[in-house]
């Protein structure tokens, strides 16, 4: 037990050190000009009472000059639609549109059969985006070859440990989701930051096949397309005119809630890659739990729990470094490594047993439409 953890440790070290060297902070280079495709800018909501008027902000300091923005909403029911429509009405570019199905899904195909532009960009009603975010999006649509570009997402960092551990959880995200796109081997990205051309979401049949999962909308079309298209069709961003950063969960049980609800679509996917992926990590945090079984081993035992420990701790330092540069937190750091094997169990069986509420929607499976959103 003691070598197996031992080499365990050794090759987690090595593991995380090969996939951090994939990540290249994406300079802010200068914008090639002209390109200029029209764009039109999705935003499907539900709920966003409290989000709105900093959505508002957000979208009038764009200056994208062919943009139209359509939110969407998905039957909202606590104001949200009413304040939005109040507070863009001088924004000649935005309508509103109110979803006719139930569901993101159904609030994105609407708004996709709905959109003028040749260019589609995707985010969320809680999201926050720099000035020149969508010249950054489009950019890579100059190669023709291009039919998918997804952006980072990071949550905004603050003081309490749930927000330090969530930003943390995300950065390992990125680095999973930056290092499958450089291998070409995309395994998912976030709808909060996507961008495809309307042609490949049509010739793809957007959710057609998977409609009735609870989430997905984002992982499915990217692997729609990467298959259709092949290599090259998807590229991935992570500049810093190209982030864009989202509010952190309030409580544990709300983070809990969205990764499960993110996690359940797991056995939807065709893809054995996928599969096992998804099941890589799960072991992987079940081993990292079962090395707790070392201290009763004596002295030997402590000082190897110690020592791998140690060097989890140190590549995850390492790694997700970076990604987050400076803002790291020695203390939030060690902390994190030893609560997210137990919150990535808690995370899987949950989404195994398939229920959980979101934006005042509940479900008894995984695959329930209602949940969705």
């Amino acid at each position: 037990m003691l070598s197996f953890y031992l080499i365990w440790s050794m090759s987690y070290f090595t593991l995380l050190w090969w996939m951090s060297r994939f990540w290249v902070k994406g300079e802010d280079f200068p914008i090639p000009q002209p390109f200029c495709p029209k764009v039109t800018l999705l935003i499907p909501f539900r709920n966003e009472r409290g989000n709105i008027p900093n959505l508002i902000r957000n979208l009038k300091k764009l200056r994208y000059p062919d943009l139209e923005i359509l939110p969407v909403d998905d039957h909202s029911e606590d104001g949200s639609f009413q304040l939005l429509k109040e507070g863009v009405e001088k924004l000649s570019n935005v309508k509103i549109l109110q979803s006719p199905d139930l569901g993101k899904k159904g609030a994105l195909e609407y708004g996709v059969k709905m959109a003028s532009g040749e260019i589609i960009l995707c985010t969320d009603a809680d999201c926050g985006f720099p000035e020149l975010w969508i010249e950054r999006m489009v950019s890579p649509f100059r190669d023709y070859k291009t039919q998918l570009v997804a952006g980072a997402v990071m949550v905004e960092r603050k003081d309490k440990f749930l927000d330090i551990f969530q930003s943390l959880d995300w950065a390992s995200i990125l680095l999973l989701t930056n290092y499958s796109f450089a291998t070409n081997e995309p395994l998912m990205c976030s709808g909060a930051n996507l961008a495809y051309r309307k042609e490949a979401f049509e010739k793809v049949r957007g959710y057609e096949g998977n409609r009735e999962f609870a989430s997905g909308d984002d992982e499915f079309l990217l692997k729609k397309i990467h298959k259709l298209y092949g290599r090259g069709a998807c590229s991935y961003l992570s500049s810093s005119e190209s982030l864009v950063k989202t509010n952190p969960e309030p409580t544990w049980q709300a983070l809990i809630n969205q990764r499960m609800r993110w996690a359940s679509k797991w056995k939807a996917h065709s893809s054995l890659l996928h599969a096992m992926s998804a099941i890589g990590v799960f072991i992987v945090q079940l081993t990292w739990i079962g090395s707790f079984f070392l201290v009763f081993l004596g002295g030997k035992g402590i000082l190897a729990f110690g020592f791998v420990w140690l060097l989890k701790v140190i590549a995850e330092k390492i790694s997700l470094g970076k990604i987050l540069g400076d803002q790291q937190d020695n203390f939030s750091l060690l902390l994190t490594s030893f609560v997210h094997p137990f919150y990535v169990l808690w995370v899987g069986i949950g989404a195994l047993g398939g229920k959980f509420t979101w934006k005042g929607r509940g479900n008894l499976r995984s695959v329930n439409l209602e949940s969705e959103n």
